[in-house]
């Protein structure tokens, strides 16, 4: 028998992270959500699905933000806390709903409608941080999303470093741009600035493309080269590159079968690397971890759904096969 490993959140997260959570609707019907009468509901906001994936490898992590004192607000908190992430930093706000998302699959395409304009989400503030809480954690992970959000989301997210740094937390950072929250001229300052502070640089290599406005990777380096941070960049060509000390190297894919759904990969590729770092590993060997997990994600559908426990990546890094009796 299986048993799972469940984080002892007792003694605080080791990594804490915070932004926007929203509703999810889905629709399957493959003419689009016009015309589907039925839609499955869940949640997804990257970095609870980083704290979600973190819990389930067996470690200690927190989640926070503001929330809709709504059924989509408390159903979300609910379902965060039901996975072991500590949330007791979380809000909810009285006068602003909980977002939502609504994700179609149509004649081909992949398509996701935001509906979070003055959510509750957007109204974090640098108050809303508990100075304690980030001093206490090992690693605080951001993402570019909760930049993106309003000015004083952004706020917040400089506050939070400098919170971070202040108190010798690392700071891990995954830009996550999101061009239906801002164009890549109004991000690249904000989202540079922030790459600068961080101890962990894990931006895709289409990001870097339009952060810096250069095509090829040799063009991209000399501009990484000027950030401290250890940068690792998901996205190559059937691998993940590793800069660290002016030095380029790679780690290969899991190549998988089919991909099902590729949404919460770079979720799930954060989760795992913060987890080998965590249990000590070199970086090469998180990246390895990261990618293991990315590919397992994109097998199941769902923004989190997929994200393994620690016992089945240990059995897919032993080879076992499941048996269904």
């Amino acid at each position: 028998m299986t048993t799972t490993v469940s984080p002892d959140n007792s003694a605080g997260p080791e990594v804490i992270t915070f932004g926007e959570s929203m509703g999810l609707l889905i629709s399957d019907d493959l003419r689009g959500l016009e015309y589907d009468s039925e839609l499955d509901m869940s949640f997804g906001g990257a970095e609870s699905n980083v704290a979600i994936g973190l819990a389930r490898l067996g470690f200690r992590s927190g989640w926070f933000g503001r929330l809709g004192n709504d059924p989509l607000g408390r159903r979300i908190y609910k379902a965060i806390r039901g996975e072991g992430v500590d949330v007791s930093r979380a809000g909810f706000a009285e006068d602003a709903p909980t977002g939502l998302m609504l994700r179609e699959k149509a004649l081909g395409k992949s398509s996701v409608y935001y509906y979070r304009r003055h959510s509750a989400a957007s109204m974090m503030s640098p108050e809303d941080l508990d100075e304690a809480y980030i001093a206490s954690a090992k690693i605080l992970h951001i993402t570019g999303i909760t930049a993106a959000l309003s000015a004083s989301s952004r706020e917040t997210v400089f506050r939070a470093v400098a919170l971070a740094k202040k108190h010798g937390t690392k700071v891990s950072f995954d830009p996550n741009l999101r061009l239906k929250l801002w164009s890549a001229e109004e991000a690249r300052g904000p989202l540079l600035e922030l790459a600068a502070q961080a101890d962990y640089f894990l931006p895709g290599l289409d990001e870097l493309r339009l952060l810096y406005n250069k095509q090829r990777l040799e063009e991209l380096i000399p501009e990484l080269n000027r950030l401290p941070a250890v940068k690792i960049i998901k996205g190559g060509e059937q691998e993940t590159y590793l800069l660290e000390d002016g030095k380029l190297s790679s780690v290969p894919y899991f190549l998988v079968d089919q991909v099902i759904d590729s949404v919460g990969a770079g979720d799930g590729f954060c989760a795992g690397f913060l987890a080998g770092l965590l249990r000590g590993d070199s970086h090469t060997e998180a990246i390895r971890l990261g990618n293991l997990i990315g590919s397992m994600v994109i097998q199941a559908p769902g923004d989190w759904e997929g994200l393994p426990t620690r016992e089945e990546v240990q059995g897919r890094l032993n080879g076992q096969v499941h048996v269904e009796r």
